[in-house]
């Protein structure tokens, strides 16, 4: 394209030095500017896009739009060739000062002898990558013949091709009726012109990575349902299992996937530690790399094998992990029990045990040979693991408080005489103020996690043994030296002599009732926690030392006005007799006593329930609707929430 060298806006002295650096001082027919002035400049075309079925041309005449479909489209951008060209000139006229200055040295040179290489032929993956080549393709563009063209212009009225062209753009009906793609409504015709991309169509909302789809996961192979069932569950019995996986899916196959991803403990099924930490993670606490991890993990799940019960602090001193990656291998398989330690989170499951033999002996053998490994890195004594897993401990025996009571009267019948010097012994304790009746406070610094203080309370104390023979010679009763509880009538609620049972009584009634206006749904449990902690702040020889029996605490509550909620728990639950003991407070003064009535009355028929039933059925039985936050205060006051499902509290199991 010529430019305009006339134009006041065009520097003369720029041009000329242009043309100078470019072709030299001599002109011939190979320079690019004959006039010894810019006075043109190169336009080259690019493709500006891959898809041009969604352009068209417009022409707008006597109001009509005249549409165009595009084929492709070019755009025209400046060419810069001529400044490689200098740049060419110039290394020449470097490379002739050079051989001219060294010139006169050539005749005081010694020959030299040179080397003659000779191509080799030019394979046809060479020749391929020559022929891709930016510099070949380059090359090929240099080389293409220009191609001389006519310009018409637009209104130009001595030719006329350009409109003869122009006309081309127009439709060339003779009316718009003909168009029947045109009858339609302009959502319509819009959705013509730009119709949706195939990309959005196939976009889908993907769920949370936290979330795991059973449809899509029926969509996998066996093995891998099964693997992705176990690290998400991490412990789980067989028969839950194959509930999860559907009724046609073959237990046998079943059975044999689930020995490459599990170990079996209790007659459960716990996941490998390699699944959970895979050979190049580490630990996001304090970064120990997964082979430790799974070396300490192995040893939790071998301590399970043996017995249902396992202590923290034992765990934490053989595999020498920190505090926060042992209570994660914990939290795994097992849950937290007060004054007990960790308990394996689900129960012995010995119909299956009985039903596959050869499983259980295989994952026996298994785990004597896992058992020889932690010796060695561990230097761990020997203990022998039981020749089959269905010999290992089951879960611990159930006793009622007044079997207790009788069992301790049998054994101070036996042990009398050691039992009165016992109590001589204590007595001449609390009145010297040397100890506190039966209650040890621990003075240790306060943790950094709060949640971990009642862990390490309870794995600091002896786990309380549950048994007959044993669970009332060594352990307190609410607070009850060994030696009373054993004696009789003060276990039973009567105090000793010099110690009123009405001022014991009154004392006991008004911590029950200001515990309960605090909280008004408490296990036994938690209740029996809560005294404990009372009775460590009282002074020493206090009225309520006297010894106070479950019995005795239990008719206290159900005195204060508070009732007992025979919650339905699950068959297989893994709650204590005392933390299935539920007890609330009927009657408190309150606007909300109706409400909290009506729910604890649907909790003594369901162990979980669903919001929007508990909504309905208060708004059938108060008669009145009930905003969001009245329902939200009884909730509050008697509930939990976990898992999508309400729960009275105290009663949830992880």
């Amino acid at each position: 394209m010529a430019i305009d060298t006339l134009n006041p806006n065009y520097c003369r002295s720029k041009g000329e030095q242009i043309a100078l650096n470019v072709d030299g001082a001599c002109a011939d027919e190979t320079s690019t500017y004959s006039s010894k002035l810019m006075d043109k400049q190169t336009f080259c075309s690019s493709q500006t896009t891959s898809n041009t079925s969604r352009y068209a041309a417009a022409l707008y005449r006597q109001g009509e739009l005249h549409l165009t479909p595009l084929h492709g489209i070019l755009q025209l951008r400046p060419s810069f060739s001529y400044l490689d060209k200098a740049d060419a000139k110039h290394r020449e006229r470097e490379a002739a000062n050079e051989a001219g200055d060294s010139s006169q040295d050539e005749a005081e040179e010694d020959v030299k002898q040179i080397t003659v290489r000779f191509s080799r032929p030019e394979s046809e993956q060479a020749r391929q990558r020559r022929v891709q080549s930016y510099e070949f393709l380059q090359k090929r563009q240099a080389e293409e013949p220009w191609v001389q063209l006519h310009y018409c212009g637009l209104r130009v009225s001595q030719d006329s091709r350009s409109e003869h062209e122009r006309q081309y753009l127009l439709c060339q009906g003779s009316s718009g009726v003909e168009n029947t793609e045109l009858v339609k409504s302009p959502s319509e015709y819009l959705m013509m012109l730009m119709p949706p991309s195939q990309e959005e169509e196939k976009d889908k909302p993907v769920a949370p990575s936290n979330i795991l789809s059973m449809a899509q996961l029926r969509t996998l192979p066996l093995a891998d349902q099964i693997k992705i069932l176990m690290k998400n569950v991490k412990v789980m019995p067989f028969a839950n299992l194959m509930s999860l996986l559907g009724p046609s899916v073959d237990s046998v196959a079943v059975l044999r996937g689930i020995q490459k991803v599990a170990m079996l403990v209790q007659g459960n099924w716990v996941v490998k530690s390699d699944i959970l930490y895979p050979k190049d993670s580490s630990s996001p606490h304090s970064g120990v790399p997964a082979e430790v991890l799974c070396r300490g993990r192995d040893f939790v799940m071998w301590k399970f094998t043996q017995s249902r019960w396992v202590v923290r602090k034992e765990v934490a001193t053989v595999t020498k992990l920190c505090a926060e990656d042992v209570k994660d291998l914990l939290e795994h398989m097992a849950i937290v029990r007060i004054n007990k330690g960790w308990e394996f989170i689900l129960p012995h499951d010995r119909e299956f045990i009985k039903k596959h033999p050869d499983v259980v002996q295989r994952q026996h053998m298994l785990w004597t040979g896992i058992q020889a490994k932690l010796e060695k890195v561990y230097n761990l004594v020997k203990e022998a693991i039981p020749k089959k897993l269905d010999e290992q401990p089951g879960p611990a025996v159930l006793v009622s408080g007044e079997q207790r009571v009788q069992v301790a009267k049998s054994k101070a019948q036996q042990n009398h005489a050691f039992l009165e010097r016992e109590l001589q012994r204590r007595k001449e304790q609390i009145q010297a103020s040397t100890v506190m009746g039966g209650v040890r406070i621990k003075e240790e610094p306060v943790s950094e996690e709060g949640e971990d203080e009642d862990e390490q309370e309870a794995e600091e104390e002896e786990p309380m043994d549950t048994m007959p023979s044993s669970g009332l010679s060594n352990r307190l009763a609410n607070g009850l030296p060994t030696g009373r509880a054993a004696g009789g009538d003060s276990f039973n609620g009567h105090p000793p002599p010099g110690c009123s049972s009405t001022s014991v009584a009154r004392e006991l009634g008004a911590f029950v009732k200001a515990t309960f206006q605090r909280q008004f749904v408490l296990t036994l449990s938690e209740l029996k926690r809560l005294f404990n902690l009372h009775l460590a702040s009282l002074p020493p020889g206090h009225t309520l030392f006297s010894g106070i029996s479950d019995r005795m605490l239990q008719d206290t509550v159900l005195a204060a006005g508070c009732k007992q909620i025979l919650v339905p728990f699950p068959p297989q639950t893994a709650a204590s007799p005392d933390e299935q003991k539920v007890f609330a407070l009927w009657e408190s003064g309150d606007m909300s006593d109706q409400h909290r009535q009506v729910l604890l009355e649907i909790f003594s028929k369901n162990y979980r329930v669903r919001r929007n039933l508990i909504q309905s059925r208060l708004t059938q039985e108060c008669g009145e609707d009930l905003s969001k936050q009245e329902v939200d205060k009884v909730l509050k006051d008697c509930c939990v929430s976990y898992g999508g499902m309400w729960y009275l509290k105290g009663t949830v199991q992880s």
